[in-house]
């Protein structure tokens, strides 16, 4: 029986298609109706959305059973975060997939996508909070955006990271791709001393960046968020 996480971002709408805890295929669209001919070519059953917009839920093409994810919905984590109301359901999943495929570990999930958020989830699967922060594209269209004359340093030109900048575009990207690196890697640097057997899952649009100029020890999991939806849904059915 196939079904389908729906993963309902910033600026991507993120799908997997599963049977049982098999992912068979993950990409993304536009817009929710483009999921028509997905759910009908795999006979998709039931499924599971994360939003963290608001989405009117007929223009959604339905399969037979759908779960909205709420902050009231039972989950095979403990969450112990102080404001569950506010916390962004694709943090849930995400610290929800990490937990899954690493048990009985200490994981530190870092999205990287429009905002970095750093998620910790103990070894017990209790999860306390993290922490947010902008991410590359906001941190420099906030540069081009609050000043008069900063350029905007488009997605493409993120691939090199100088160290000085020789002219206005390269001391842009110094500062906010060394700067976003020095944060993470300190971040994680803060979190293994507290947990020295710490596993950092990274997941987002970014995580490949930080795959090829992060020198702390990394996962990349690309699907965490629809793996820890797919769980969540499993929990529930």
């Amino acid at each position: 029986m196939n079904q389908i996480a729906i993963d309902v971002g910033n600026t991507r709408i993120k799908y997997g298609i599963f049977n049982g805890q098999n992912l068979l295929e993950a990409n993304q669209v536009q817009n929710l109706p483009e999921l028509a001919d997905k759910i009908t070519q795999y006979k998709v059953h039931n499924g599971i959305i994360s939003s963290v917009r608001h989405l009117k839920q007929e223009f959604l093409p339905i399969p037979r059973k759908i779960i909205w994810l709420t902050p009231d919905m039972s989950v095979p984590i403990t969450n112990n975060y102080g404001t569950p109301q506010t916390l962004g359901m694709d943090r849930l999943a995400a610290v929800t997939g990490a937990s899954f495929l690493f048990p009985d570990q200490d994981c530190l999930v870092i999205d990287a996508g429009t905002c970095i958020t750093f998620d910790f989830i103990n070894r017990e699967a209790t999860y306390d909070g993290g922490s947010i922060s902008p991410g590359l594209d906001m941190k420099f269209k906030a540069l081009h955006t609050f000043t008069g004359k900063l350029p905007l340093v488009e997605q493409a030109e993120k691939d090199e990271v100088p160290l000085t900048g020789r002219n206005t575009i390269e001391c842009l990207k110094s500062g906010v791709l060394n700067g976003t690196l020095a944060e993470v890697e300190g971040i994680i640097k803060k979190y293994k001393q507290q947990f020295p057997n710490l596993i950092t899952v990274v997941c987002g649009g970014d995580a490949s960046f930080f795959e090829k100029n992060i020198k702390a020890s990394i996962f990349v999991v690309p699907e965490l968020v629809l793996i820890g939806l797919n769980r969540i849904l499993n929990y529930n059915v």
